[in-house]
């Protein structure tokens, strides 16, 4: 790349990378999984995964961008040679298959937005069922679809600063604004109580070896933060050698798990005070666009005012996402073949609708690509491990001693990154892969 933006400030790095991993599967994932894994024995895997391997992989992966100054297709090849070409591969697939099923719930999550604020709340769960098919199906969904990834297109376009780090700076606090007071209207719902102690304080030792459970907790884990794919390689690029990026990780993961929990003490109590815990079990579909609004109906005016809150602050979570996943693939055209910006955004968005159409078409669809593109991140965390940890350690202890981290946590970081992160992450994809496979055939 001819001329490289960089980032305005280290915090305007810090909100974009934390809005890259703050999304949709903070706000119905969390949820979702911490129902079918047990409360809080899900949490604990959560909270040692998101601690023991997700944080020094995002460092892993931070050094990998700016110590090469490249984009995720050409970073691993820069570093290491061209035998780990098809891990650069890996990391514009990845993002450009999630973005693709992404931009089809941004939709959903759109018209379910406007919907409220215009029309209101759906009377009954038939209603609410009834309004989701439209929404879900058909022309309805693809311009969902279509609206969501222009919006998405236009920030990026805008450029590093005046379009990821400007909706960054602003998205990242109202965001947190609208969880904060959601989270204490929340807690003063009458099932309040019963809904943390079922899903945050139950303690149940057997879900700890439960495989679904453990594989929930590695997808939460990795889908939540963003590592893994590349998103936060393509941020990093921007940065100079000044920041410090472990405490810049700390920092990230800090405010991606506060999300995660803010965000399930708003859904828990509205799921119990609104008897909602089978439905958001068998379902996020179900709990976040049918059972939530339902449920909210019933608070007549304050709950369509917390039902718009809600869905907007769930719109910006979705939007701040999306654009560092297509961020990845601009960045790519633009190293690689010297496009402009705005021509790699277009190119882009073209090529990741048509690969979201079988997603805006079919609910099951969607679900399998959900399913696996998070192998695709998992696997992902493996490699950054294994490249930085055994290929190229020199280059993660340059990078980090270029910014004055202390020497004791940079040989620390590179002991977890070496022996700790890649027995983890390899242990969470095989035991992912073999219930996923056990899910698809039924066995």
């Amino acid at each position: 790349m001819a001329v490289r933006e960089h980032w305005r400030s280290g915090v305007g790095f810090v909100l974009a990378a934390a809005g890259s991993a703050v999304g949709l599967g903070n706000l119905w994932g969390f949820a979702y999984r911490s129902s079918q894994g047990g409360g809080a024995a899900f949490l604990l895997l959560y909270v040692v995964i998101v601690l023991v391997v997700c944080l020094p992989v995002l460092i892993a992966e931070m050094v990998l961008g700016r110590s090469t100054g490249k984009s995720p297709l050409l970073a691993p090849v820069a570093a290491a040679g061209a035998r780990w070409q098809p891990m650069g591969w890996l990391f514009v697939i990845a993002p450009c298959g999630i973005l693709a099923f992404y931009a089809v719930l941004m939709g959903w999550t759109g018209h379910t937005l406007f919907h409220a604020l215009l029309v209101g709340l759906p009377a009954d769960m038939t209603e609410a069922e009834s309004f989701f098919g439209v929404v879900s199906k058909g022309s309805n969904a693809l311009w969902g679809q279509m609206v969501s990834l222009v919006l998405t297109a236009l920030v990026v376009a805008a450029g590093v600063r005046g379009g990821i780090e400007r909706l960054s700076r602003w998205g990242l606090p109202l965001l947190f604004l609208l969880l904060i007071a959601l989270a204490c209207w929340a807690s003063t719902l009458e099932g309040a109580l019963q809904g943390y102690h079922t899903f945050l304080f139950r303690w149940d030792a057997d879900q700890l070896f439960n495989t679904t459970t453990v594989r929930n907790a590695f997808n939460q884990a990795f889908f939540s933060i963003g590592t893994g794919i590349g998103c936060i390689l393509a941020y990093a690029a921007y940065l100079d050698r000044r920041n410090h990026l472990p405490r810049e990780a700390v920092a990230v993961v800090s405010m991606d798990t506060a999300v995660g929990l803010l965000a399930g003490m708003i859904t828990f109590p509205v799921v119990m005070t609104f008897a909602l815990k089978d439905v958001i079990s068998d379902s996020t579909v179900g709990a976040l666009f049918i059972s939530i609004p339902t449920g909210l109906a019933s608070l007549g005016d304050t709950g369509r005012v917390v039902a718009v809150l809600f869905f907007a602050l769930a719109y910006i979570a979705a939007i701040t996402s999306a654009v560092s996943l297509l961020e990845v693939p601009v960045a790519c055209l633009i190293d690689r073949f010297g496009c402009s910006r705005i021509r790699a955004v277009w190119l882009s968005v073209a090529v990741i609708f048509v690969l979201g159409l079988p997603a805006a078409t079919s609910t099951d669809v969607l679900g399998w690509m959900d399913s696996l593109l998070n192998l695709l991140l998992i696997l992902g965390g493996l490699l950054l491990a294994l490249l930085l940890g055994w290929v190229v350690p020199r280059r993660f202890k340059e990078d980090l001693a270029g910014c004055e981290t202390p020497f004791g946590l940079s040989r620390l970081l590179l002991f977890m990154l070496r022996w700790v992160s890649p027995p983890v992450v390899a242990f969470g994809l095989i035991v992912s892969v073999v219930d996923l496979l056990q899910t698809w055939t039924g066995t």
